[in-house]
């Protein structure tokens, strides 16, 4: 009787562990069954106002551009991430997801710009408790043109266990106060590995405003990879940028290029010291000719009292203790003068990034 017992204890561990072990398996397929990458090339429809929009940029006249990367409407001044060493996964909730992106989005309505370039906008993620973004962005800047598109999407990741971070549907949105021709998405590397499921998907998207000379405004909206890269794919997404932006300067257009780099912008690049790891600096010698980060053209006065535009989130932001880095800006072509530029301090109340404001001209012949 009592190895009867015994028996039948066995058993049910042993019934109960196949089931996990089945559970984690076929969860796993799951994973990366639905892992699916978008294709390169695609275009990407056009919103337009509700109102008349300019049509054309005037040559040698002062315009604005924004970039900011709000955080999938989660990261409040106490806010930290699991995957930067913090705590939370997921944003606090509905309503706090609802007054960031709100918040975000009247401050760059303030600023009146001219075209502004958004990142990590969400539509239906359990990370930004299935709030659509997007949609809220458009409520706020109806007369704009916007183009949007998918920067990475998941399957529902049961990690960390106790508040997993679900699936995600994110993308990046260029908006414009003049006519965009049109736009597209492009694909960028990333890892091939087991750590797609930590970078999943990636791109930048290319848009166009014809300026008043009969050449085009090039912008492109760019959010890089921060987390399960190495030096091939940081390497690949960099030189595909690079090809982009020599191609369209080689066609005689303006080119701006804007968002979250995920790289130390303000260091050299042959610096080796420790840093965060997604802080390396970025290869400013493999810009092609013709093309410089924006504050390249401040003097070293402005450009070291700039404010730093990312925080880690390790934990919350406590000005002076927190590790800050510059992580958002804009590459120009030298047809583009940079006038003014800098980076509006909030001290990261909506965001964990902070907007980078620039004013510039399109030079004549």
């Amino acid at each position: 009787m009592q190895k009867s017992k015994k028996r039948k204890v066995v058993e049910a561990v042993l019934l109960i562990f196949a089931a996990l072990l089945v559970t984690v398996i076929g969860y796993l397929i799951y994973v990366f069954a639905t892992f699916n990458r978008l294709d390169d090339h695609i275009n990407i429809e056009i919103t337009e106002p509700d109102r008349p929009a300019g049509k054309s940029l005037e040559i040698n006249k002062t315009y604005k551009i924004t970039t900011y990367n709000i955080g999938f409407g989660a990261y409040s001044p106490d806010f930290s991430f699991f995957m930067d060493g913090g705590k939370e996964s997921v944003a606090k909730s509905e309503e706090s997801v609802k007054e960031l992106t709100t918040g975000a989005a009247e401050l760059i309505k303030s600023m009146n710009a001219d075209i502004t370039l958004f990142q990590e906008v969400d539509t239906d993620s359990t990370r930004s408790r299935h709030v659509n973004q997007l949609e809220m962005l458009n409520e706020t800047f109806p007369e704009y043109y916007g183009a949007y598109a998918v920067n990475y999407h998941s399957a529902f990741l049961f990690y960390p266990f106790l508040q997993p971070i679900g699936k995600s549907n994110s993308g990046i949105l260029t908006l414009s106060s003049f006519a965009m021709t049109s736009s597209e998405r492009r694909k960028l590397p990333i890892a091939e590995s087991v750590k797609k499921i930590l970078d999943l998907d990636r791109c930048f998207t290319v848009s166009r405003i014809s300026a008043a000379n009969g050449k085009e405004l090039v912008i492109i909206n760019l959010h890089t990879s921060a987390y399960g890269t190495d030096d091939k794919v940081r390497d690949g997404q960099i030189s595909l940028l690079c090809e982009v932006l020599e191609e369209e300067y080689n066609k005689g257009n303006y080119v701006i290029c804007g968002g979250d780099f995920n790289h130390d912008l303000l260091a050299d690049e042959n610096d080796k010291s420790d840093k965060a790891s997604w802080a390396y600096p970025f290869p400013k010698s493999k810009l092609p000719k013709g093309f410089e980060f924006a504050f390249t053209g401040l003097d070293s006065v402005g450009i070291n009292k700039m404010w730093n535009s990312g925080r880690n989130t390790d934990m919350p932001f406590v000005e002076g203790e927190t590790y800050t880095i510059m992580l958002d800006g804009f590459i120009i072509s030298d047809n583009v003068k940079m006038v003014t530029y800098d980076t509006y301090k909030t001290g990261y109340k909506y965001s964990d990034h902070e907007p980078v404001v620039m004013e510039f001209r399109l030079i004549g012949e």
